[in-house]
């Protein structure tokens, strides 16, 4: 006799077949076969529950940009599903595997304009890369099963609506899952004339630069090696932050706004290019257009998507870079590499002149400091949207086996604090942070609930600066008057602690200190609100700093504003190492 079970069950059981561990959302009436089914499996998968169903899907994508495996949300019909597509587009466009189950009235009152039910296939599909409605409870497992399927072979957001009356349904429990089948596409081998030929660009390039993004993860070693072989410093796109060590002397930070001065530099110094797994799209603005451009890549579909290509390598970074090592030649170290090298030295050394500041509001440099001497080898940085990305990227040191992410393409304000639940959840021994604005953070606040209830202990630190300081920074490029950014300010860390976390609020830094100490010896999450100055992040991207080539007195009141007095131009630097370019 074969034995039955109801559908939803039997979807469940499929899930956990792929390896997930957790699932994120909030019940609605239209998801109550398949909450049914979360409790009937408790003992193999862990529901959590966050308060707003944009925070699950962040949860799910969180989880998923730290493990690579597919994260699982959900929301019921109509106000539930509509709810999650903030953090569905944040998986769109990092490109991360994400199931989102959606309720849905049952089928005898679809379409009769019954109670929260719409069509909501339609509303998701511009953010998914497979999206089905469920027709009867005997497809649901298999549905499922090609759903997530789908997901990790185009690296994207899969949808399954259900109508709730199927769930309940019985079905055969005779369905076999292909998770274990499941392989992942073998990576093109690379060329050996394409890669001569890149060879060939970067030997006879003046200023070489090797520009790394997510396709070289897993690839540390091979990249230091390359830079090495090649004596090119090498910059990143900000979500590949990490792969390098940030203390690496040639590894230069990012180019754009959410960068760093070297990073800014060396981008637009460069006459060739080593594009390596990376579709960062601001290359435009930093990379001059004539420079040499070698772009290596799995998907084909990219070349010349963000400069003009004179070679382009269809496979995968870490084997095009074995390869190169292997044929390529040891080359001096050059003026230019010795300039960049100590540009990065000067940038670090000027940042450390402010981590012991005692100016308040406080400078964001004590904040960081205090950040990194907490941190593990081990912990992972969830940081949100805004000046904070800017902040995190310059700021962190990821130098072991760190992991940060942010809301790369998508760019989201509220992301940290979800992330951070979704990361936690997955790796409960790991130390986890969420790293916000006030802007952000109030966005997602109630969720710290959720901290709570799971006695996640994250630590959650807000920089609150009373605006919306990275929007504010645009209407000051446009000389526009400030509309709209002005925040008041909250004690975030006092609301933490009626929510039921442990609370600090900060304005000084021996609070800063005591906060931090007081924060080791947490039991759940803590909540650590630091007032800072509303000063702007040095906008490496608008330099005004050498003398010989811009107007002295804007290079003296750009200086004055950034307390930017021992920061040296790079032209400087590259005069002093012998380099005439």
């Amino acid at each position: 006799m074969v034995a039955k079970i109801n559908a939803s069950d039997a979807m469940i059981k499929v899930i956990e077949s792929w390896g997930v561990k957790n699932i994120y959302g909030l019940p609605g009436g239209s998801f109550d076969s398949t909450m049914n089914a979360l409790h009937n499996r408790k003992d193999t998968i862990n529901y959590v529950q966050v308060r707003h169903e944009e925070v699950g899907a962040l949860a799910a994508v969180g989880e998923a940009k730290i493990t690579g495996k597919i994260g699982v949300t959900f929301g019921s019909a109509g106000p539930g599903a509509v709810h999650l597509l903030n953090g569905l587009y944040d998986a769109q466009y990092d490109h991360i595997p994400v199931l989102a189950l959606v309720g849905q009235v049952p089928t005898s009152a679809m379409n009769t304009s019954y109670f929260q039910e719409m069509n909501e296939n339609p509303m998701f599909a511009d953010v998914s890369v497979y999206n089905r409605t469920v027709m009867t409870a005997q497809q649901m497992p298999a549905v499922v099963d090609e759903a997530i399927r789908q997901a990790y072979a185009q690296h994207g957001v899969a949808v399954i609506t259900i109508p709730k009356d199927l769930g309940w349904q019985e079905i055969d429990d005779t369905y076999v899952s292909t998770a274990p089948l499941f392989q992942k596409a073998i990576a093109p081998e690379p060329d050996v004339v394409k890669v001569d030929e890149a060879l060939a660009i970067l030997k006879n390039a003046k200023h070489p630069l090797i520009y790394i993004g997510q396709g070289t993860r897993g690839a540390r070693a091979e990249v230091i090696a390359l830079s090495e072989q090649l004596h090119a410093p090498i910059l990143s796109s900000a979500l590949a932050k990490g792969i390098v060590p940030d203390d690496y002397k040639a590894y230069m930070g990012s180019a754009g706004r959410v960068a760093s001065k070297p990073g800014v530099e060396v981008a637009g110094g460069a006459d060739a290019v080593l594009f390596l797994g990376s579709d960062m799209p601001f290359q435009g603005y930093f990379i001059k257009p004539d420079a040499k451009y070698i772009q290596v890549d799995i998907d084909g579909t990219k070349f010349g998507r963000r400069h003009s290509v004179d070679v382009a390598i269809l496979a995968d970074a870490k084997k095009t870079i074995d390869l190169m090592l292997k044929r390529g030649e040891q080359l001096p170290e050059t003026s230019w590499y010795k300039a960049a090298v100590a540009n990065k030295h000067n940038w670090v050394e000027w940042i450390h002149s402010f981590e012991d500041d005692a100016e308040t509001p406080l400078r964001v440099e004590p904040v960081f400091k205090a950040i990194n001497d907490m941190a593990t080898d081990d912990a992972i940085f969830q940081v949100d949207v805004g000046n904070v990305t800017i902040n995190g990227m310059r700021y962190l040191k990821i130098d072991q086996d760190q992991r940060f992410t942010t809301s790369g393409w998508y760019a989201t304000m509220g992301y940290a604090l979800p992330a951070a639940i979704g990361a936690q959840a997955e790796f409960p021994d790991r130390q986890v942070w969420s790293i916000s604005g006030d802007g952000g953070y109030a966005m997602v606040m109630q969720d710290i609930l959720t901290q709570v209830k799971y006695h996640m202990p994250i630590i959650n630190v807000i920089l609150t600066n009373e605006s919306l300081g990275f929007i504010e920074a645009e209407q000051d490029d446009t000389r526009q008057p400030h509309s709209g950014v002005d925040l008041i300010d909250a004690d975030y860390g006092t609301a933490a602690a009626a929510l039921g976390a442990t609370g600090f609020e900060v304005h000084d830094l021996p609070e800063l200190k005591a906060a931090f100490e007081a924060a080791k010896q947490r039991k759940g999450p803590v909540v650590i609100d630091v007032k800072i100055s509303d000063l702007r992040p040095l906008p490496v991207e608008q330099l005004v700093l050498d003398k010989e080539t811009q107007d002295p007195a804007a290079v003296d009141a750009f200086v004055k504003k950034y307390h930017a007095e021992k920061l040296i131009p790079f032209r400087r630097l590259l005069a002093e190492a012998g380099d005439e370019n």
